[in-house]
């Protein structure tokens, strides 16, 4: 049966497509936009722009996780981890997630029309990041690296979108994003480890064990941490942008005492108190340094 946009909008369905795509996520995703755009116009961008930011976002969001989900239903119909999800456990047709990603697409191309030509010209490289990010851990343990370029684009394309040319301040802030993102993923599928050994599925922790993995996430958010500082330098920011920065850093000393090599039952927690925790802190403290 060919699956309608009417298909995805049937009561009851909605909370399926929401739960397949972590649209929470896309809340903890928003920031990192939001931070590169107020950096990039010195202030809040016109509301025009905040909107069709907001927009792309959630297309990009979405599509990504559409993707990713489709592309990756046989492993985690296999995985114990994974194959109660919507689409392994049949509750979602193939051919609705398909529209669904169809759809994020346009409207992520839209929005970047909408917004200025260089957005316009980089949205189908979004899009290759985002659709190609499953295929990585088919073939490489770099595939966290993957998802952090793929989150890097976020703040990024913010940074474009409010004043239409590059500078080194929005690729400090990418770096942020980048190896933040990169670190809490590789610990993130340390909870696969066995799974993704039996599989053949290739991730840092898979490969190099979880005690290295979790030395290779501490490097990685270490240099996260050292980016924060180099935006704030760049961009001449002040006394509550650093402030922000040793929150940050507590904020990441908690994430990595919540989990252990041995102990991962905190993995949510540590997903929605710390990483959202620093997500809102960064957005905060650069609305009160460039806004108020």
């Amino acid at each position: 049966m060919v699956a309608t946009s009417a298909d995805i909008a049937k009561p009851g369905r909605v909370a399926l497509f929401l739960e397949l795509v972590r649209f929470e996520q896309t809340l903890f995703a928003l920031p990192f936009a939001y931070a590169g755009m107020m950096l990039g116009h010195r202030g809040l961008p016109p509301l025009a722009v905040c909107f069709w930011v907001t927009l792309a976002m959630f297309g990009a969001r979405t599509a990504g996780m559409a993707a990713n989900r489709l592309i990756d239903w046989k492993i985690d119909a296999a995985n114990p981890r994974t194959a109660s999800r919507a689409l392994p456990a049949g509750q979602i047709r193939g051919g609705s997630v398909a529209l669904l990603m169809l759809a994020s697409l346009a409207l992520l191309a839209f929005s970047a029309w909408q917004l200025n030509p260089l957005c316009y010209k980089l949205w189908p490289l979004a899009a290759l990041l985002l659709l190609g990010y499953s295929y990585t851990k088919r073939f490489t343990w770099l595939c966290h690296l993957w998802l952090g370029l793929v989150q890097a684009c976020a703040p990024i394309g913010g940074w474009l979108a409010a004043c239409g040319h590059w500078g080194s301040t929005p690729l400090w802030l990418g770096l942020v994003i980048f190896t933040w993102v990169a670190g809490f993923d590789v610990l993130y599928a340390c909870q696969d480890f066995d799974h993704d050994r039996q599989a053949g599925i290739f991730s840092i922790p898979s490969r190099f064990g979880i005690q290295k993995a979790f030395r290779i996430s501490e490097g990685l958010h270490a240099l996260a941490w050292f980016s924060l500082w180099m935006v704030g330098a760049t961009a001449g920011l002040g006394w509550i942008y650093a402030l922000g920065c040793w929150l940050i850093a507590g904020l990441l000393f908690y994430e990595h005492r919540l989990l252990q090599p041995g102990d991962l039952s905190q993995m949510q927690k540590a997903f929605f108190q710390a990483n959202v925790g620093i997500s809102l802190t960064l957005l905060v403290c650069l609305f009160w340094e460039l806004v108020l």
